[in-house]
């Protein structure tokens, strides 16, 4: 009863339309500070799709490379290429690994805590990268005017095995169609 009566007295105070704003207010408030689910993706989103440009620009970049270095070799002719990688670029951050030791009569105790070294860029904390992995290059395909001698076949491999450290039986030389 005595709540029903401090219901009806800030009814008679304040006023029905005072406080259907402030229950308003009061909603607006909540359903504001709910964290969104959408940020979150969006900002991996967005951070897979840089990796995945970085990757092809690396990829295309070696592939021009790779074809400006072969169509200077004699017989060899017009010279496409396809390189295919195992992974995107990655960035090794600097971590930061305190190492205590303690020991008494009875136990000795070990503690190594690993953190992630930050710096501050552009007014945000992030890692502190000490270099950064290119992607390891898994095959390679070139098709070649000259792909057909035998010859010239196995120069291409050999400088393709050479130029990406990977084994020549991961590099496939084709016989250009003549157009």
């Amino acid at each position: 009863m005595i709540e029903r009566e401090k219901l009806q007295h800030l009814i008679e105070n304040i006023g029905i339309p005072k406080l259907c704003l402030i229950l308003l207010l009061g909603i607006s408030l909540i359903i504001v500070s709910i964290p969104s689910g959408k940020t979150k993706k969006n900002t991996q989103s967005t951070e897979t799709t840089a990796k995945e440009d970085s990757t092809d620009l690396y990829v295309k970049k070696q592939e021009r490379r790779l074809v400006n270095a072969l169509k200077h070799v004699e017989g060899v002719g017009k010279v496409k290429v396809m390189i295919t990688v195992n992974s995107s670029k990655e960035a090794v951050v600097n971590k930061d690994s305190p190492y205590e030791q303690s020991s008494s009569e009875k136990e000795k105790t070990v503690k190594e805590d690993e953190q992630t070294v930050l710096v501050e860029e552009d007014g945000k904390k992030v890692p502190y990268v000490i270099k950064e992995v290119e992607p390891v290059v898994e095959g390679v395909v070139v098709v070649a005017q000259g792909g057909g001698n035998d010859i010239i076949k196995n120069q291409i491999v050999e400088a393709v095995s050479v130029l990406f450290h990977i084994s020549s039986y991961k590099v496939k030389v084709l016989k250009m169609e003549d157009s």
